[in-house]
């Protein structure tokens, strides 16, 4: 099959075990400070030994705040499709858009009449959940919502909240009807390993893109999910070997089968953390290689070893002083003509550059208070408590990971915005200011790998063991120091130097 050039996403399924709440929410937060896109959970209100699904959602969709979450898949004969309508979209809305609905036509119906739902036939099955989903897009679209169904009868209702933005639906398919109603009416279709293995794959994608051809959408208005499981070892069986091997695989089914979407079956922390940190970002780079290869666009050129390195000797600074983070005698100096002036206009543009710096300051403030208050806090109940409750605090809504990950892409975001605009138009216009924009981009490449070992330390924080809790805090916070120095040094040489140039040449869109 094709692959469909859908970026690419990962995700969670932990089992929502009522007897382990809390280790549950402990495991979508360390998904989220991870890396991980969503967190996925099945939905069987029937099963005494599960939390409910749509409540659990919640609670992690407030718990967390960048990363998307979503039933997998809601049981719709359990789950009238209003009510499925309206808790998705107050969700969304409450969440900032990060909610997406997985649908599933019907299962073990013994456990459903059971519990007082219906005994449908296959059939029966597929025309109510198609029934479902036209309630359900209606009601996202707000106002009167008239359907008469056989099994869904809406008469004049409404219809409330409308969600942010159009909210993906999934669909849980496997037979031949559902796989045209997945390409007829789904945003996307996600499969099961057990149910459907990887040799399956190929023969329903094929069902689905013939179908979604001949209705006009296009094989690529369906994303390609998949829930996967496995066990890092040695093995050579599908997801049975190291992450190499899981990222070969899952590269594979990326370029052959067009999965868009991984979502990964556990409940192991150390498989979360390397299903983010080793498997994903491997996948990701192996998928674009071949991408761009497939395309005939050249590969990404190989960044040479770079010439600044921290000073790793001197002791880092709780106090934020940065003096010495850096070797000052290899930091070339802008050599300011004796005498320069400069218009309102051009040191209006280089105080610019400093409110800029200004609010990173400021944000490097709240971020080590926002670690503070964790060493506090954990001061106070020790390890009484789970470690995850134990290390989360609350900080303008923000939780530590999600904050920390928040603040490094802002800077991130910042030096990229700089190393494409305004170092190149500073060199081109100016030569004298080269040696130090080649500095100031070579640094900025030494702050994303201290930045990188921030969130290293973070997710060694959040997924440590109650007796490791305290050495992995004091880890973060010594590499949130070492950003301090780091960070605080290059900004102001970056001002210093940058101001004569800046104030003469402009900015250009920085």
């Amino acid at each position: 099959m094709p692959d469909y050039g859908h970026d690419l996403r990962f995700g969670l399924f932990p089992t929502p075990a009522a007897s382990a709440p809390d280790h549950v929410l402990e495991l979508a937060q360390l998904a989220e400070v991870s890396g991980l896109d969503l967190v996925a959970v099945q939905d069987h209100p029937y099963q005494a030994a599960h939390l409910d699904a749509l409540t659990l959602l919640s609670v992690i969709g407030a718990r967390t705040t960048t990363i998307t979450v979503a039933p997998d898949v809601a049981s719709l004969p359990l789950r009238p499709p209003v009510v499925l309508a309206g808790w998705a979209a107050s969700l969304d809305l409450l969440t900032g858009g990060r909610v997406e609905l997985g649908l599933g036509a019907g299962a073990f119906w013994d456990a459903i009449v059971a519990a007082g739902g219906p005994r449908r036939t296959p059939g029966e099955a597929v025309d109510a959940l198609v029934e479902a989903v036209a309630v359900i897009r209606a009601c996202w679209a707000g106002g009167s919502v008239r359907l008469d169904g056989d099994h869904y009868a809406v008469r004049g209702l409404r219809a409330g909240p409308v969600p942010s933005r159009p909210l993906p639906l999934w669909l849980g398919a496997y037979g031949p009807r559902m796989l045209r109603v997945t390409a007829d009416v789904a945003d996307a279709w996600i499969p099961s390993m057990g149910y459907t293995d990887p040799p399956a794959l190929g023969d329903l994608n094929a069902r689905i893109d013939e179908r979604a051809t001949a209705n006009g959408r296009g094989p690529q208005a369906v994303r390609r999910m998949y829930n996967v499981v496995g066990r890092f070892g040695t093995g050579r069986d599908f997801l049975q070997g190291t992450p190499a091997d899981w990222a070969e695989q899952l590269a594979g089914l990326a370029l052959d089968e067009g999965i868009g979407t991984f979502v990964l079956g556990t409940d192991s922390p150390d498989d979360v953390r390397r299903f983010a940190t080793e498997v994903a970002p491997a996948v990701r780079e192996q998928v674009e290689a071949e991408r761009a290869l497939r395309s005939g666009a050249a590969a990404p050129p190989v960044e040479p070893p770079l010439p600044v390195e921290l000073v790793e000797t001197r002791p880092a600074a709780d106090d934020g002083a940065n003096d010495g983070a850096w070797d000052e005698s290899t930091r070339p100096r802008y050599p300011v003509p004796p005498g320069a002036t400069y218009t309102p206009q051009g040191l209006a543009t280089a105080r610019h550059l400093v409110e800029v710096h200004d609010a990173l300051r400021a944000e490097l403030d709240q971020l080590r208070d926002v670690v503070d208050q964790v060493r506090r806090g954990l001061l106070q109940v020790g390890q009484a408590r789970s470690t995850i409750n134990t290390m989360t605090m609350r900080q303008n809504n923000w939780t530590l990971g999600a904050y920390c990950e928040s603040y490094c892409r802002i800077v991130t975001g910042h030096h990229t915005l700089e190393d494409r605009s305004m170092l190149p138009h500073l060199a081109s216009r100016d030569p004298a200011s080269v040696p130090v924009v080649e500095r100031l981009e070579a640094e900025h490449h030494v702050i994303h790998d201290v930045l990188e070992r921030v969130d290293q330390r973070l997710v060694a924080l959040v997924s440590a063991a109650p007796r490791d809790a305290s050495a992995a805090l004091e880890a973060l916070s010594s590499e949130v120091d070492r950003l301090t120095d780091t960070l605080l040094s290059h900004l102001r040489y970056e001002e210093t130097e940058l101001h004569h140039p800046l104030a003469v040449h402009g900015m250009v869109g920085a």
